[in-house]
């Protein structure tokens, strides 16, 4: 009988491990199927303009008039001029940020004090933060009024100051991945420059950052996929007008604004038109993904046998020719670094200082929790809202990520064909900008499925966007818990899915929580993915299916309203606090996770 009951139990078992397999397998091909409905909704709606317009006098087109006297009697929907004033405001702003943002991360690698370093580390976390409409909403209070001194039009508006704000924006994240690529590179490259009589910055800039350029290249592509999709941020501070780039303060609009702009009052062939653009961004920003991949593709692994390989073929001799009058250049180049990290701490403290001394002040009760209208707008709507978006979008996205990233860690063949498919496509969804996000969302979930403008339809556009969030974090922290966690767990008879619930998940629990609070912070942050799903109205929600406004759409409607400036400084202030105690709560998360992981070792 106890041979029958074991017998039993293994079969239980067994069906167990099949059925979690199956269900974290269609979990993690989620993402596939997310992507490829993004891009066949958009495109299909797209059609109906390509084919009255042409696709050819759509994307080629110099004019975009969608009415004349408020009548549509002469509708000309030409993008050119915004596919110009896209490219050259992310042109601005990947040399602003991308070359701070590389300069930053070789002086965070290797020429920061240890006592310094966690605190800029910091900095560069809250940097990345900050809610896109924070920085637009500084941009346009600070820097165009400055720009606009020095403006032979009298106006800071247009190219400049747009490429300047996206170049403070796409800054942390070029600086987060290139200072992990050149960390990666390993510790002979380094050593073995200065075991030739290479001086520390010679060793740097000479021997590791090459190493790491593939690490480079992929950072500063990220950083332009960032600044592509920006919307609010560039709204607030480029002009806005659909014009050709004539000088540095010219009035431009980019792609993603025009559909902003647009989209309130736009139907029939001008919707279609707004949608074909979205779908013009997305394809930029597969191609930008796609470009990554191939750098990946042929990024070669490192050796640490070929660390200093000679260049000239002439033995250890050969090496002194490749750093030969080098030293003063190096040395310029690492006073450079220091400079820059520099101004990036001190564009943040003058950034926080400048909204809290502003904001702090005009916080109140009343501007928190008063009743709220069209008379009279408070934060009241944005509390519930946000706190129901939150919710909704954990809900949906929380099983699906951590199933999809025990797929990718637990049951998966590392390097297969499945896995790099799942990884490409997670990849792409996290590069999808906010609008076309947003352009899903109210097509599907708005339109198809009727939800219309309401926080159901914006919690699952949410919930789409912080997917991959959680998908990477989880990942991370499942990949760094302990194979001898595993062993013993199987070794105690336990089955795999039972060792992936009982240990493994217990034992990652901080990335998880971590995963959480990154999409919290996202959440908060966002508003062009909501403006259109979500709504924008000023009332307190009662249920999903009403309409409500986050904290940063709210902002976005103080800052559109001449009469709500104090209010949208006290709004930025709260969105900064709540930015810096997630960026605390994460860092508290994992210190905890790095002490357990090494009493786990």
């Amino acid at each position: 009988m106890e041979h029958f009951a074991n017998v039993k139990e293994l079969n239980q078992s067994s069906a167990r491990d099949k059925a979690a397999r199956a269900v974290f397998t269609a979990s993690a091909f989620f993402s596939v199927v997310a992507v490829a409905g993004i891009v066949f909704f958009i495109m299909l709606e797209s059609l109906p303009a390509f084919s009255e317009i042409g696709a050819l006098n759509f994307i080629f087109g110099t004019t975009w008039a969608p009415t004349k006297d408020f009548l549509p009697v002469s509708e000309r929907f030409g993008i050119l001029p915004m596919i110009v004033g896209s490219l050259v405001v992310t042109a601005g702003a990947t040399l602003v940020g991308g070359t701070m943002g590389v300069f930053t991360a070789v002086f965070l690698a290797y020429f920061c004090p240890k006592r310094l370093k966690a605190v800029f580390n910091q900095v560069i976390n809250l940097l990345a933060g900050i809610p896109s409409i924070v920085y637009g909403y500084f941009g346009l209070v600070v820097l165009v009024p400055l720009l606009a001194e020095v403006s032979p039009t009298n106006s800071g508006q247009g190219a400049l100051a747009g490429s300047l704000i996206l170049g403070i924006m796409i800054l942390p994240t070029v600086a987060s991945i290139v200072r992990n690529s050149i960390e990666s590179v390993p510790e002979a490259y380094f050593e073995g420059a200065l075991a030739l009589g290479c001086s520390r910055e010679q060793a740097v800039f000479k021997t590791v950052l090459p190493a790491a350029k593939s690490g480079t290249v992929t950072g500063v592509i990220m950083g332009i996929g960032r600044a592509v999709g920006e919307t609010m941020a560039v709204m607030m501070v480029a002009g806005n007008t659909p014009q050709f780039i004539e000088g540095p303060f010219t009035s431009i609009r980019t792609l993603t604004v025009n559909i902003v702009m647009d989209m309130n009052y736009a139907e029939g062939l001008h919707l279609q038109a707004l949608i074909a653009t979205g779908f013009v961004l997305l394809v930029l920003v597969l191609l930008l993904n796609a470009l990554i991949a191939a750098i990946n593709r042929r990024k070669k692994p490192l050796d640490k046998k070929t660390a200093l390989k000679p260049r000239d073929g002439g033995g250890q001799s050969g090496a002194a020719p490749v750093f030969k009058n080098t030293g003063a250049l190096c040395r310029g180049l690492k006073y450079a670094a220091v400079v820059v990290a520099c101004i990036v701490a001190l564009c943040l403290v003058f950034l926080i200082g400048f909204v809290f001394v502003k904001g702090v002040g005009h916080i109140s009760f009343d501007l928190l929790f008063g009743e709220s209208g069209n008379d009279k707008m408070t934060l009241r709507p944005a509390f519930v809202s946000t706190g129901m978006l939150i919710a909704l979008a954990l809900v949906v996205a929380l099983p699906i990520g951590v199933a999809t990233a025990v797929y990718l860690a637990e049951y998966s063949k590392r390097g297969s064909r499945a896995v790099k498919t799942v990884r490409l496509f997670v990849d792409t969804l996290a590069s999808i900008p906010s609008i076309v996000f947003g352009l899903f969302g109210a097509l599907v979930f708005g339109g198809l499925m009727g939800m219309d403008y309401s926080l159901l339809a914006g919690g699952l556009t949410l919930a789409l966007i912080i997917l991959p969030t959680i998908i990477r974090a989880t990942e991370e922290s499942i990949l760094a818990v302990p194979d001898s966690l595993r062993e013993a767990g199987l070794a105690l008879g336990a089955g795999k899915a039972r060792t992936v619930f009982k240990v493994v998940l217990p034992a990652a629990m901080s990335g998880i929580v971590t995963s959480i609070i990154l999409s919290i912070g996202r959440i908060v942050g966002e508003s062009a993915a909501l403006i259109y799903t979500a709504g924008a109205v000023p009332y307190t929600p009662s249920g999903y299916l009403d309409q409500g406004s986050s904290f940063a759409v709210m902002m976005w409607m103080f800052a559109g309203e001449g009469m709500y400036v104090d209010s949208a400084y006290a709004t930025a202030c709260i969105l900064m606090i709540f930015v810096a105690l997630l960026n605390l709560l994460v860092t508290l998360c994992e210190r905890k996770f790095r002490k357990k992981q090494g009493i786990a070792k």
